[in-house]
């Protein structure tokens, strides 16, 4: 979506501030022995009183109203009565939607209570690594470029990433151009973001895979060798200096 009006600038801030208050509040109540079904109802409840309609349910007929993944599961998981938290899971909670016209996407991994596992360093590494991105994109940069920087700031840290999960356009629908906003160096993608567009950038930092399996069920995507994966996603309008980032309210940062 290219930004063509005050309106548009007001209508994306709006869906991007349900979107972001709805990750920020999930995180906030999941709790061990909860399942991913009820934490995602009380999304789906904020989204609602919002006057948002869940994105992934309305674009494909996702099964929830946000995609829950947890430890071995990278993207797209199903939210369960049967998945029950546990102390110590790596979750990932991605919560898109559309209001108005308008649709914003986000998400971010974080652990459940003590990190008896060990996954916070993998779920720094994705917040600050997504943090240098960002304030790296800007109208006539180079989307490899940031994938470069991406996957060598994931090397310098001791992680790899995921090459087949990206980031994208958003704005008017779920996914537009520009359709790839890979996490590396993508020497065949010759496109530059531009000024006034609107994208979500994403972040897939992997302990050891470097490819996404589909679990079997149409839907999740996993690692098939014991690794794990943290992403975290802002929607953001590109501008000639530092982008104006969307959904900041989501606190992932903080």
């Amino acid at each position: 979506m290219s930004i063509s009006s005050q309106a548009d600038i007001e209508g994306l801030q709006r869906i991007s501030d349900a979107v972001a208050l709805t990750l920020k509040q999930m995180r906030e109540y999941a709790k061990p022995g909860m399942s991913t079904k009820e934490l995602d109802e009380f999304g789906g409840e904020i989204l609602r009183n919002f006057g948002a309609r869940s994105a992934p349910k309305l674009t494909y007929g996702f099964p929830g109203w946000s995609c829950i993944s947890l430890n071995d599961e990278i993207a797209h998981g199903i939210p369960s009565e049967k998945r029950i938290l546990q102390e110590g899971d790596l979750i990932n909670i991605d919560v898109s939607a559309e209001l108005d016209g308008y649709w914003s996407d986000n998400g971010g991994s974080f652990v459940l209570g003590k990190d008896i596992h060990n996954h916070n360093p993998l779920v720094e590494a994705s917040r600050s690594i997504l943090y240098k991105a960002i304030h790296q994109v800007k109208g006539g940069v180079k989307i490899a470029d940031i994938g470069l920087l991406i996957e060598t700031e994931a090397k310098k840290a001791g992680f790899k990433v995921i090459k087949n999960l990206v980031g994208h356009g958003v704005g008017r629908s779920l996914h537009e151009a520009p359709e790839e906003i890979p996490c590396f160096n993508d020497k065949n993608n010759k496109q530059r973001f531009k000024k006034d567009s609107v994208v979500a950038i994403e972040t897939f930092i992997s302990t050891k895979a470097t490819y996404a399996h589909d679990k079997g069920d149409g839907w999740t995507y996993i690692t098939k060798d014991g690794s794990y994966v943290a992403q975290h996603e802002h929607t953001l309008i590109i501008t000639d200096g530092k982008p104006i980032i969307l959904t900041e309210a989501n606190k992932i940062w903080d």
